[in-house]
């Protein structure tokens, strides 16, 4: 094989190996640092809880565009302190990761692999003890040793699991990326053979690195894989080496479909709790709004009778009479007008602890979540999916009823609840695609059981 064919031989390859890697190989990376993800918040809120370390107050105000390791602890100045802001941008650069770098060959370049590769090893999961070479992993394994000291048994079980299923995923992270680093070393030189080298008879390290500035601009030059492509195309031994590089870009044969492990499945209901659990915010900004155009409307002029009614109450201390508000919104399913009535002191406390259990569901408790069975995952999920569908509609007919209630002279003064209702309903409608995703994945598995088809090999 010339130099011609086997270029296109080579191109050809991977070609094909980028396909298979992008569609095959990536999803499942990307679902391995999810899960170094989750066991890595679940561990940092740990230590926080702990009060082992505190929490970076400007950890939401970082803005993050591409992946930068996080400074390594130094042995001068209080090394807790470098930790507490070390693991908040270790985190933040996991979550950056995680929700936005695109897990692709086009991204998955030498540079960002490299980058990638330090933030991975950034600490040492795999040997955590406090004789470690470097400082950071010696000071996180310090900070863990803590940790267990003051722990009982079922904390110390979950310290274990999460700093073992760290070193686990360290593992398997790098098995990809090893992948992609060959893949990448191979595209490399080719592109070296079609912009450098493909019409020469010979060649050196330094003609092609004279060469390649103006050949490959902007790109960075390796000398090492100059170096192998001159030992393939321009010595004897050249034919085998070509013949290895080829067959270790061939796609497997016959490799069983691996589906997402369950693990997997249950981050799908977790990311679903996580999106659901926005809801708090909206609600919390709804609550004053309410207050006040309920205020406004049992402060409106009274009738004699109420009047009357209110002071014998008052004489005779006896619980105020319940507030009843009739309302009335679309049922989205059947599309008709549906009326309900509204205790307007049990609906404002019944907010209240909707509130703070929509609260309960976000990342910052996520160990607790983490904690849970998919059953039980699941069930939260479709209670709360069910609860917020239930407040937007009650909330809804409430805002509709205080603005077409109101006297005249009073209407500027309600407080309209729009866009917090459009954030509930974009919220439960994302969890509930989350569940469908769920179901979708659970389903899946189980067709390929049927089939005889182990989804976790």
């Amino acid at each position: 094989m010339d130099n011609a064919e086997y270029q296109k031989a080579l191109e050809q390859a991977l070609n094909a190996r980028a396909d298979w890697l992008n569609q095959t190989e990536f999803p499942k990376f990307k679902d391995e640092f999810r899960s170094f993800h989750v066991a890595f918040a679940s561990l940092y809120k740990l230590l926080i809880q702990k009060k082992l370390i505190s929490e970076d107050p400007y950890k939401h105000e970082a803005k993050i565009g591409e992946i930068v390791i996080p400074k390594m602890i130094v042995p001068e100045g209080d090394k807790r302190d470098q930790l507490t802001l070390n693991l908040s941008a270790y985190d933040s650069q996991l979550d950056y990761l995680v929700n936005f770098f695109q897990f692709s060959i086009d991204f998955l370049n030498l540079e960002n692999i490299k980058r990638i590769l330090g933030l991975v090893k950034y600490i040492d999961w795999s040997k955590l003890v406090v004789d470690a070479p470097t400082t950071t992993t010696r000071v996180v394994a310090e900070l863990i040793n803590d940790a267990r000291a003051g722990s009982d048994a079922l904390a110390l079980n979950v310290i274990n699991e999460l700093t073992g299923k760290l070193g686990k995923c360290t593992g398997l992270i790098m098995n990809y990326l090893k992948e992609a680093t060959a893949f990448n070393r191979e595209s490399y030189k080719l592109e070296l053979r079609q912009s450098i080298t493909g019409t020469m008879n010979d060649a050196s390290v330094e003609q092609i690195k004279k060469k390649f500035p103006s050949a490959m601009p902007g790109r960075n030059f390796y000398p090492d894989l100059a170096e192998e492509l001159i030992k393939e195309d321009f010595t004897p031994s050249g034919e085998e080496l070509r013949s290895v590089v080829l067959k270790q870009l061939a796609i497997p044969e016959n490799k069983p479909k691996v589906v997402k492990k369950e693990v997997s499945f249950k981050v799908t209901l977790m990311d679903g709790l996580f999106v659901i659990s926005t809801v708090s915010g909206a609600l919390a900004e709804i609550a004053p709004k309410m207050e006040e155009n309920h205020t406004l409307f049992q402060n409106r002029k009274q009738t004699l009778m109420e009047r009357i009614r209110e002071i014998l109450r008052e004489m005779f201390n006896k619980e105020p009479e319940p507030v009843i508000y009739d309302i009335e919104y679309i049922d989205s399913i059947k599309g008709t007008a549906v009326k309900e009535k509204v205790n307007y002191n049990q609906f404002r406390t019944d907010l209240d602890k909707r509130t703070r259990s929509f609260a309960s569901f976000s990342s910052r408790n996520v160990s607790r979540i983490e904690a849970l069975d998919e059953k039980q995952l699941l069930t939260l999920l479709e209670r709360a999916i069910r609860d917020a569908q239930s407040l937007h509609k009650t909330l809804g007919g409430l805002d509709e009823y205080f603005k077409a209630e109101a006297p005249k002279e009073s209407r500027e003064k309600v407080r309209g609840i729009k866009p917090e209702l459009a954030t509930i309903k974009n919220a439960f409608i994302k969890a509930n695609q989350k569940r469908h995703e769920y179901s979708a994945q659970v389903e899946e598995e189980e067709q390929l059981k049927r089939l005889g088809v182990n989804p976790l090999t």
